[in-house]
């Protein structure tokens, strides 16, 4: 088992309680080390004794796993739970891979349902012939609920711990609070107020000190609130550089008529189109760890079917094709994807910046309208000197107050819509 050297604190504390046997929720800020403590946790466990189940597609295959859906036979959960769970009656491969395992975590939690969780929990009694919470497998929930919410077009949000079924599961909470990865205590209290949906005074300061006029021509990431922006924006930064275009299509592997439905699973494009010069951002983590996910840097050269490119620290790393792979609900590899583990780093979307870390980034925070979204631009950041405001309005930095209640605390800051805090 690891030592007390290896962690200390709160992560100690969080990696006893994962140890206990116990289901645990394993939660805090973004950057407090949740991922790596997880990592940690499964290095003592076969992959198919404690799956790893993810709420999309795209979120499985970085993380090595399988998705939540797959896993319990969901589908998209047509006709509604009753039909899911008659139909996963019929399944034997399901009731078999269900107790199977010792246990799941649940990755990003946070954007799982609570009707989902509900569905999935009822199966696995059923699975198990146990009526204890998930039929006694052992669940580790991992995730955020500050962040970004599931998604529901329609009706309140349908958080998990709103359901029934999260008192049922007793989870056991692991509340991390030291932040890895930035140690500005002056910024680290910013995001504090902000991912409370609280426009307090030093937030309001703050963010006004970090208004600049747009400058295209200036190194960052650009966080958008769609996906049109990134795109467009990127496939004209690129047309600025005068160098040849390198043209790198993704190889596929899998079933033909299924992979025409699961292209836009894979984090990656179907072309990735290049230029000594032009900006990148790192997709994935290296397990040589010369970079990880959101690591930035700047192509220099193509050469024997590899690309150098240097990292903003100005040292060159050499960057081969990855495999992504899409795994079953039996944990087999049934579609892949080759490629670089790179994308133009001119802008992506904020939903898609979850999870990455940045050095520097341009951001308008004026028109957005999730809870956490606003907490979610600004906390990939390692220090808040990277930090470009184009635009920001009080009215994009909001939490759902079922959440800040779910977490102990309470809005209490007023302010002005319009004009920010109002002491």
């Amino acid at each position: 088992m690891l030592t007390d050297i290896e962690l200390q604190g709160d992560q100690l504390e969080a990696f006893h309680l994962l140890l206990s046997g116990e289901n645990v929720f394993l939660t805090g800020p973004a950057g407090s080390g949740k991922s790596f403590l997880i990592k940690k946790f499964l290095k003592e466990f076969n992959k198919n004794e404690f799956p790893v189940l993810a709420s999309t597609g795209a979120a499985a295959v970085l993380v090595g796993g399988r998705t939540f859906h797959s896993f319990f036979g969901l589908g998209i959960m047509e006709g509604g739970p009753e039909r899911v769970f008659e139909k996963a009656k019929k399944d034997k491969r399901l009731k078999k891979r269900i107790k199977a395992v010792e246990g799941i975590v649940i990755d990003e939690v946070s954007m799982i349902s609570g009707d989902v969780l509900d569905i999935a929990e009822r199966i696995s009694r059923w699975a198990r012939e146990n009526e204890h919470p998930f039929g006694g497998m052992r669940v580790i929930a991992v995730g955020d609920f500050a962040q970004l919410p599931p998604i529901n077009k329609l009706g309140p949000r349908n958080w998990g711990f709103k359901h029934p079924v999260w008192e049922r599961i007793q989870f056991q909470k692991a509340f991390l609070t030291t932040n890895h990865r930035t140690h500005d205590d002056a910024f680290l209290r910013v995001l504090g107020d902000v991912r409370e949906g609280r426009v307090t005074e030093r937030v309001f300061e703050f963010l006004n000190e970090k208004i600049k006029v747009h400058d295209e021509s200036d190194t960052g990431i650009r966080l958008f609130p769609f996906r049109d922006q990134s795109e467009q924006f990127n496939i004209r930064q690129l047309a600025k550089i005068n160098s040849d275009t390198h043209i790198f299509p993704t190889l596929y592997w899998g079933d033909s008529a299924k992979l025409e439905k699961m292209k836009n699973t894979f984090p990656v494009p179907a072309e990735l189109v290049l230029k000594i010069g032009a900006e990148v951002v790192f997709t994935q983590n290296d397990p040589q760890k010369r970079w990880i996910n959101g690591t930035q840097g700047v192509v220099r050269q193509f050469e024997d079917g590899r690309i150098t490119v240097a990292k903003g620290s100005g040292r060159e790393v050499t960057v081969d094709k990855v495999s992504f792979d899409f795994l079953n609900a039996e944990g087999e590899v049934t579609m892949s994807a080759s490629q670089y583990p790179l994308n133009l780093g001119y802008a992506t979307t904020i939903h898609k910046s979850q999870g990455a870390t940045l050095d520097k980034i341009w951001c308008d925070l004026s028109q957005l309208w999730e809870p956490g979204q606003a907490y979610v631009a600004l906390s990939r950041l390692r220090d808040s000197k990277g930090l470009n405001l184009i635009k920001w309005s009080s009215k994009s930095i909001k939490a759902d107050p079922e959440v800040i209640r779910f977490y102990g605390g309470e809005m209490d800051a007023e302010f002005d819509p319009d004009f920010g805090f109002n002491p």
